[in-house]
């Protein structure tokens, strides 16, 4: 596993840069499990509406899967069982 991924797991949060409503702004994202059957994966969770895009952008630069009011997206040819155990 790639050090800063586990340095944000470590740390439980991470603020990013993201545009939002049109403008940077800096959120902060908390490390979250999600249950899947008997086990659960790790991801990066915004409380807060933010477009597929930035979403996309922001799990590729991390490297964890990410998701927000209305939508998850994973790191470029990732899916939710390469996170599990995290």
């Amino acid at each position: 596993m790639d050090s800063r991924i586990e340095e944000i797991i470590k740390r439980g949060s991470i603020r990013i840069e993201v545009k939002r409503s049109g403008m940077l702004q800096k959120m902060l994202f908390t490390v979250k499990k999600i249950k899947i059957g008997e086990q659960e994966f790790t991801e990066l969770y915004l409380p807060r509406k933010l477009e597929l895009g930035e979403l996309e952008r922001v799990a590729n630069e991390t490297g964890l899967p990410v998701e927000s009011e209305n939508a998850r997206a994973f790191p470029k040819g990732m899916g939710a069982i390469d996170f599990i155990g995290l």
